[in-house]
């Protein structure tokens, strides 16, 4: 049923407070999102005089609108955990390991490659943890590289390349939380972020960095790395070492049956974004890039990413089954077990999707967020920093970046559309990046689990090792989100020019000077 908006006042943050507060004390964050509903429901229904009787009604008509008008989004994520079983099924992923292995002579050759095969797997953080973890362990382990370094490695390279990714699991997450009344789709706007996502950016130019540096480490990583060369990578490893029974691959597969049914998704879902925004149908006379700049602005992503999902599999059927790579009845068997592994994601979505609407469309709480900042005579240049600080918190709290988005992402905007409408893409910007860092730090998130899992590392140590080099790159970005907003004002290209260089120059000296410090304090 249509319900018409209200102005909830100071009862429309209570629902994102009441998600937040419990997020924080149970750290289930499925749990906090469903009160955080039901109480954004209730005060709807007591303020409009429906009464206590329609909140469950009202809770559950917007949980099925949202669903609704997400279903692409759905399709695309069982599509996509169900193209990352398949290729491990198929055997592409042990096929990498094995080539690798053969080719791979140096210590920091054997860092780069799992730090790039973390980059190359860009659509998913849940398939790049399990693939790079299962076919780089070997790898590193025969180099003395400690299995703490290669959890860093696949964390550094999961979350952080999928939110710069526009084909990716996140970006579609993102896309989807975005408010359609902007002025600017949400593709658009997750494009325009990339550049001042500074988290992801410069956390994988260290990962790169310290992948090719000698003596780079510092801190519980240097000395777990210095075990590692004495005793042996998998001195402490307490990790699950080995693979998820249902991924386990059953094929005598190759490289290129993990690097071909990814060219195709990337491929695929290229054409299906410029088809749905209406590529082939512009005046030629705009020009090439002037359409092709169009029909991204333009695209329906969720559609266009189910049909790119939907297409890879087709071209991995045909890859795998006539070359006897996996059976008719395993193929899909191994779909089932993919789109399983995508549900926990499915479940979050959903309830974010759901309390996002209650705030949004029924209590107005982003237009009143809005008037406070106002009102509160907050310079607007310190939006970002501030946003990128929240946001760490809430998905350090809670070990998801998901959960975040769909909080934060509506507020965000509606607060830059009324005080400071130049810092939206930025703000956003500092949102996911403070989402990421947060999830990176976790050791509830499920990506740090999964690293640690899949590099058979302990999860505690996993943690401890990566933090350090996490709160480096952060606190970088806390500098660069204030130089960003006080930027702003020149346009978001001179700004990002401005800042991107501050980080880089911030940073790698940082880099040069810990190691050094690190080794002097251990000096007797």
């Amino acid at each position: 049923m249509e319900l018409p908006s209200i102005q909830g006042g100071v009862f429309s943050i209570l629902p994102p407070l009441i998600a937040i507060s419990l997020a924080l004390l149970t750290k289930e964050v499925i749990f906090s999102l469903l009160l955080g509903i039901l109480s954004g429901t209730l005060i709807y229904s007591l303020l409009s005089g429906l009464g206590f009787a329609a909140v469950f009604q009202i809770s559950i008509d917007l949980m099925i609108a949202k669903t609704g008008a997400n279903a692409s989004m759905i399709i695309f994520l069982a599509l996509l955990g169900a193209l990352a079983a398949l290729i491990t099924r198929a055997g592409g992923s042990r096929a990498y390991g094995v080539w690798a292995a053969e080719r791979l002579k140096t210590r920091e050759s054997a860092s780069l490659a799992a730090g790039l095969l973390g980059i190359l797997i860009f659509i998913d953080d849940y398939f790049n943890c399990l693939t790079v973890g299962t076919v780089m362990k070997p790898v590193t382990d025969r180099y003395g590289i400690s299995r703490e370094k290669l959890a860093y490695l696949i964390d550094a390279t999961a979350a952080p390349i999928c939110i710069i990714a526009p084909i990716s699991s996140w970006a579609a997450s993102v896309i989807s939380y975005y408010p359609t009344k902007t002025g600017i789709t949400g593709m658009q706007a997750f494009v325009g972020s990339i550049p001042m996502n500074l988290y992801a950016v410069l956390t994988i130019l260290m990962a790169l960095w310290l992948s090719v540096r000698k003596n780079g480490d510092y801190g519980p990583m240097a000395a777990a790395q210095s075990r590692a060369e004495i005793q042996g990578a998998d001195a402490r490893a307490g990790g699950s070492a080995g693979e998820l029974p249902e991924l386990t691959a059953c094929g005598r597969g190759r490289v290129a049956d993990l690097v071909i049914p990814v060219l195709f998704l990337v491929f695929f879902s290229i054409i299906a974004m410029l088809s749905y925004g209406g590529f082939w149908k512009l005046d030629r006379a705009e020009g090439f890039w002037s359409r092709l700049a169009t029909a991204f602005g333009n695209t329906n992503a969720g559609p266009a990413l189910s049909l790119g999902g939907f297409a890879s599999i087709g071209a991995a059927f045909l890859l795998f089954i006539p070359r006897r790579l996996m059976g008719f009845s395993d193929f899909f068997f191994s779909i089932i077990a993919g789109v399983k592994s995508m549900v926990p994601a499915m479940i979050i979505l959903t309830l974010a999707w759901t309390i996002s609407g209650v705030c949004r469309d029924l209590l107005e709480t982003g237009p009143y967020a809005a008037s406070l900042v106002e009102q509160s005579r907050l310079p607007a240049a310190f939006i970002p920093a501030i946003m990128f600080l929240i946001a760490a918190g809430l998905s350090f709290a809670t070990g998801t970046a998901w959960g975040t988005f769909g909080i934060l992402i509506p507020i965000t905007i509606s607060v830059c559309d009324t005080v400071a409408p130049w810092l939206s893409v930025t703000s956003l910007s500092a949102v996911l990046a403070g989402s990421v860092f947060g999830d990176h730090c976790s050791p509830i998130s499920d990506t740090t689990i999964l690293s640690s899992t899949g590099a058979g590392c302990g999860h505690i140590d996993h943690v401890t090792t990566q933090i350090p080099y996490a709160l480096t790159v952060a606190a970088v970005c806390v500098i660069g989100y204030l130089v960003a907003g006080f930027t702003a004002r020149l346009g978001f290209r001179a700004s990002a020019a401005i800042t991107l260089p501050v980080c880089l120059a911030l940073l790698f000296p940082a880099l040069l000077v810990l190691p050094r410090l690190y080794r002097r304090s251990r000096e007797p």
